[in-house]
């Protein structure tokens, strides 16, 4: 039963194949060791996620050399082309590759709840899921900055080889969409 509840949501022995805005495969959370996908849970319609944009931007430039590969998950957007908007208004460069998950298959298998949201795989599976930091304290109340980066750390961790010591906390954002 599983198996086939697997290969429906096109999940392989080595992760979960899927194909980016520009039409290329990608197999995703089943990195090789050493290595790491970074998945980012973004909607264009969220002001949450979109404020978050810049800090995402730099943390893909900042661990990309230690074997972080960056993906933008977008499960709520209407078509490609408000992908495409959204990335260009934002900066997105294509080193980040952008997955539209109209059918949710990607949400199903990682199970995040709000965008923005993150979720970290090594070749062991999920490392950490959750916020990208305490900036967010609710829905219309944050900090001036956040006082403590969750997933910095937990990439610091990832990378260095350690256990991450919070694997998983409540992201603040704007609801998925779940059919």
């Amino acid at each position: 039963m599983l198996r086939a509840l697997a290969l429906g949501l096109g999940l392989l022995a080595g992760g979960l194949a899927v194909r980016d805005i520009d039409g290329r495969p990608l197999t995703i959370l089943a990195p090789a060791p050493g290595r790491f996908d970074l998945l980012l849970f973004l909607s264009p319609d969220c002001p949450i996620s979109n404020r978050y944009a810049p800090e995402i931007q730099r943390i893909c430039v900042d661990y990309a050399a230690q074997g972080v590969r960056c993906l933008a998950v977008y499960p709520d957007a209407a078509d490609i082309d408000t992908v495409k908007r959204h990335r260009e208004e934002y900066g997105f460069p294509p080193s980040i590759p952008a997955l539209l998950d109209r059918d949710h298959a990607i949400v199903r298998a990682v199970e995040p709840r709000v965008t923005p949201e993150a979720a970290l795989y090594a070749a062991s599976g999920r490392v950490y899921r959750g916020r990208i930091d305490d900036l967010y304290l609710s829905i219309g109340r944050s900090r001036r900055m956040p006082s403590r980066r969750d997933l910095r750390l937990a990439l610091d961790a990832a990378v260095a080889g350690r256990p991450v010591a919070v694997a998983e906390t409540e992201a603040v954002g704007c609801a998925i969409q779940t059919p």
